[in-house]
This record gives C-alpha cells, sequence and structure tokens, in this order.
C-alpha cells in the first residue's frame, strides 16, 4: 500500500525479517545484517574472529577460524533455503538434526568446489548437494561456477527429505529406511548412535577453514501446527 507523504507517494519498505514472514511462513536467519541468530557451536556465543558479513553475506574467512556455527533455534521438521558460493577448491556443508552435546556430527548437505578441491574426486557422495559421505547426488545436478552464487534447499518433511540445488530435486531419501542403514552402515557414520533418524535439532554452517559466502538463509518451520 503506497503512502502519501507531501505530496509524494512512497512505498513502505520492510525489512528482510518481515518479508520472509511473509513469504508463506519463512523466517529471516540472515537478513544482510545480523548474526543474532547463529553462535558457535561450542561457546554459545557468535565467533569473535572467522565469520564476518560482507555484502549482505554470512562469509567465513579462509583459515579465519571461528568454528562451525549453528542456529539459536532447532528444527525437526523444516523448509530450509539459503544460496551460497564458494572460493576455488574450497570446502564447506550445511548440517542438520545437529545436538549440541554430541558436537557437529550430523546429515550434512555437502558444499564444494567438486572440480578443485580433492573431495570431489572421492565420489559423488562427497560432491555438492550430496548426504556427505552417505548417499549421492544426481549426477545431472547444475551447479554454477566458482564464484557464482548457488541456491539450495534442504526439506524435511515427515520421514522424507530432500536435498534440492538450483531448484530442482537432486536427492530423496527416506529416515529410518533400509536403504539408508544399508548406505550409513558403508560410511564413516556407521558406528554413531540416533543417526538417520529425524531429530529435533540445529542446523550448522561449517567453517572446514576456506573461504564461502551464504545469504538469504531462511527457514519455514513444519512441526508447528
Amino acid at each position: 500500500m503506497a503512502i502519501a507523504l507531501a505530496g509524494v507517494m512512497t512505498t513502505p519498505v520492510l525489512a528482510e525479517k518481515e518479508r520472509a514472514k511473509l513469504e508463506n511462513g519463512f523466517v529471516a536467519l540472515f537478513d544482510g545484517k545480523s548474526t543474532n541468530q547463529w553462535m558457535n557451536a561450542r561457546s554459545g556465543k557468535f565467533p569473535e574472529k572467522g565469520w564476518t558479513i560482507e555484502a549482505g553475506c554470512l562469509k567465513h574467512m579462509a583459515k579465519g577460524g571461528g568454528g562451525d556455527i549453528i542456529t539459536r533455534s532447532t528444527y525437526e521438521q523444516f523448509d530450509f533455503r539459503f544460496e551460497w558460493k564458494v572460493a576455488k577448491g574450497a570446502n564447506s556443508g550445511v548440517k542438520y538434526f545437529i545436538i549440541r552435546e554430541r558436537g557437529s556430527l550430523g546429515h550434512e548437505y555437502q558444499v564444494l568446489d567438486d572440480e578443485n578441491h580433492p573431495d570431489g574426486a572421492k565420489g559423488a557422495n562427497r560432491q555438492t548437494a550430496a548426504f556427505y559421505d552417505v548417499l549421492d547426488p544426481a549426477n545431472n545436478k547444475s551447479i554454477k561456477p566458482v564464484g557464482e552464487f548457488n541456491s539450495s534447499r534442504i526439506l524435511v518433511k515427515g520421514n522424507t527429505v530432500k536435498h534440492f540445488l538450483n531448484g530442482k530435486v537432486v536427492l530423496t531419501y527416506k529416515l529410518g529406511s533400509d536403504e539408508l542403514k544399508a548406505a550409513i552402515a558403508k560410511s564413516k557414520f556407521k558406528n554413531l548412535k540416533v543417526f538417520g533418524q529425524r531429530l529435533s535439532g540445529h542446523i550448522l554452517l561449517q567453517d572446514h577453514g576456506d573461504a564461502v559466502w551464504y545469504r538469504n538463509i531462511r527457514i519455514r518451520d513444519l512441526s508447528k501446527k
């Protein structure tokens, strides 16, 4: 709705967080200015080094330290959306179902320079949009060149989890399924208790020591009635 002010028509500009709330129940977890939705996974405070705000992005600086950061709230079923880019040869990831007491172990949506990081050559389950070390993404996924932003989405609804990359589903799996159990049994997580199940946990942005930028981070909590 336009407002007349001294004979001039102006349009109210909503804050990013308010716009996100109007977008089908989404809430901004990063509005380009404030880090108050995030904290170091161990200290409970936002890191004093390593992570910074740059051009509306939440950036981890190469070799900057600071550790992983997690959401202050926990989520069990959700629609999590974000945009990201990496420096050449960089590695990062977005993890979910994070239980703070057991550190940074959780399901990971891999964020990687597939062509220039060593993990890219270790198999599809180490590449972008994979369930890291567990399940491969689609082999025809569309990924932007290094330095350009990709859009990603993690959808957890019931026991179905979907990874999206640039608007397309590239991985779907069922929590607790025999297929998932078999894949986990072949992974580094095979001895981890309560893994492969839906949990109420934090979402984590990984400090892997490389430069990575995240922006337009928002979530819709699907657990709420």
